[in-house]
């Protein structure tokens, strides 16, 4: 049989985003002999432009910081959140997962991973039974000149090459309008500039943990193979025992003794899966390589799909490129507010932002929707999404501005009678404090991205004050959420049940643990890091 083989391994890693990256470097531990391939010219995958966090209950720097959490209230929490969504969300996957978090957590951190908790973020309905804040964990800023030349291939170059933090970037957001927000901004330059002139070239955020795990990785040894598509995996007697890889031009069999791991993403980027799956072409931020190649492959190879119907939505601003701008913490901000074709409210703007993205797409209005700010969100908050793309977006249509709401409802082609009420009838809210409609601002999670010098609701501040402007929005995504189906292992099972031997998945690539919804701030990424370390744990006992 080995004739057969162009090259011999324990584990095949495909992909090498945090689900990747982990089961390699959990594999790798083990004794095993690992090969990483990467489909696209670029190490990372979404992880690396995304924020980073990693949403991971009762872990270490929780009980190191002296703040009450337990696998119990975390559990009741999802269970309450996530309810019922069938075998991807088994009541054995999440256990799975919120016993498993603490002890990657500790494992990663011996091999190098420089933790840092994000201590004021909330989880996403903190209201609910097991609500708790602060359970997000992410990466100190790396130094990229650790990877050397290995770095220029890196996705984070994509990203944010700052180092940035979480809790930088709430508060950055307001740094021209609360003295928090302003003292994080000087420290984060002083931080940045004092980083730069001692030589260092630190990376923060998504790019500071696929660098970490990279840079273990390479300490290891482990061979990575960059445009190097997984083709197809090799099934014998109803057993995966490799997988076809092309590189170079060449397809070449690799015999994985232990097992693959299939961490190559979602399929974001699959417009013709997209209007199968989703009735929309996809406006996605994730990167262009998210075709849902591994989750084709495992599923030619008998895996079972769940969720398929169901991404990490969130409202998006679709540039001139096609490129799409997830909106976070501007829709967010006092002074501003979303409608519908009409002119209409539609939900709580300051929602967690799956939710709003399945509020827009059930939202039966035909036509597009728009977010409405008038001069105080534009001269005192960082909007993000608009940096650098004023003058480009108002070219092409994208973004609207006028001195009053009435030429403003006009541009956009709304009744500016209907604007008008709608507009009156939230100011009164700003007024009182109280969102009758939708309850915006009424939880600890809305507030986080408020201004608590608006009183009294500080995701309520009046439109009063031109110019004002209207930014057009689609329901956009951060990735897919459905794939493979696998159990507790990470193994990937068939529409029966059973287990398709030798086979494994982590990360965008499987049917989230999470559901149709999104527990926390990192909702994805720590799913993805436990599975990835739980996977190569269970291949190393094969």
């Amino acid at each position: 049989m080995s004739d057969q083989w162009d090259y011999l391994v324990d584990v095949l890693v495909a992909g090498t985003g945090a689900a990747g990256l982990t089961a390699a470097v959990t594999a790798a531990d083990q004794g095993l002999d690992v090969l990483m391939v990467e489909s696209t010219a670029k190490w990372g995958g979404t992880t690396s432009i995304s924020g980073g966090g990693l949403w991971m209950p009762a872990n270490p720097l929780m009980i190191r910081d002296g703040v009450r959490d337990s696998t119990k209230e975390a559990l009741e929490y999802m269970d309450d959140v996530i309810g019922d969504a069938g075998p991807a969300s088994s009541p054995e996957r999440r256990m799975a997962f919120l016993r498993t978090g603490p002890e990657v957590v500790r494992f990663l951190g011996r091999k190098g991973v420089r933790w840092r908790r994000s201590p004021d973020y909330p989880d996403y309905y903190p209201d609910r039974p097991g609500g708790k804040v602060g359970r997000s964990l992410e990466v100190a800023a790396f130094d990229t000149r650790l990877l050397g030349d290995w770095y220029a291939s890196s996705r984070a170059r994509d990203g944010v090459p700052l180092p940035l933090m979480t809790d930088d970037v709430w508060l950055l957001t307001r740094a021209w309008s609360t003295v928090s927000g302003f003292v994080r901004g000087a420290r984060f330059v002083f931080r940045s500039l004092g980083a730069y002139a001692s030589g260092k070239r630190p990376v923060g955020l998504g790019g500071a943990l696929v660098c970490s795990l990279m840079h273990i990785v390479r300490t290891q040894q482990t061979p990575v193979w960059l445009s190097a598509p997984v083709v197809e995996l090799v099934v014998e007697d109803g057993e995966v025992t490799g997988a076809v890889v092309e590189k170079d031009g060449r397809r070449r069999r690799v015999r994985a003794r232990r097992g693959v791991v299939l961490g190559g993403g979602g399929f974001a980027r699959n417009r013709e899966w997209r209007e199968k799956h989703h009735g929309l072409p996809g406006y996605s931020s994730a990167p262009e390589g998210d075709l849902g190649t591994a989750i084709d492959a495992g599923a030619r190879a008998g895996g079972a799909l769940a969720l398929m119907d169901d991404a990490w939505w969130g409202a998006s601003v679709l540039g001139t490129g096609g490129d799409a701008h997830f909106m976070v913490a501007e829709r967010s901000m006092p002074f501003g507010l979303m409608v519908d074709a009409r002119g209409d409210r539609f939900a709580n703007e300051s929602e967690s932002y799956v939710d709003l993205g399945h509020h827009m797409l059930r939202h039966d209005v035909p036509g597009p929707m728009w977010l409405i700010t008038e001069a105080r969100h534009a001269r005192r908050y960082l909007n993000t999404s608009l940096l650098g793309h004023k003058k480009e977006w108002t070219r092409a249509g994208i973004l609207f501005e006028a001195a009053s709401l009435e030429t403003l409802a006009r541009k956009i082609d709304v009744a500016p009678e209907r604007l008008l009420a709608t507009v009156e009838r939230f100011n009164g809210f700003a007024r009182t404090g109280v969102d009758e409609d939708f309850g915006r601002g009424r939880t600890v999670y809305d507030n986080y991205y408020g201004d608590p010098r608006v009183k009294p609701n500080p995701n309520l501040g009046p439109l009063e004050k031109g110019p004002f402007r209207a930014v057009r929005v689609h329901p956009g995504d951060l990735g897919t959420k459905g794939g493979l189906l696998t159990d507790e292992h990470a193994r990937v099972l068939r529409e029966d049940g059973s287990v398709v031997t030798g086979l494994y998945a982590a990360g965008n690539t499987t049917a989230s643990v999470m559901g149709r919804t999104y527990p926390g701030p990192g909702s994805t990424i720590g799913p993805a890091v436990v599975f990835g370390y739980l996977a190569s744990r269970h291949a190393a006992t094969r």
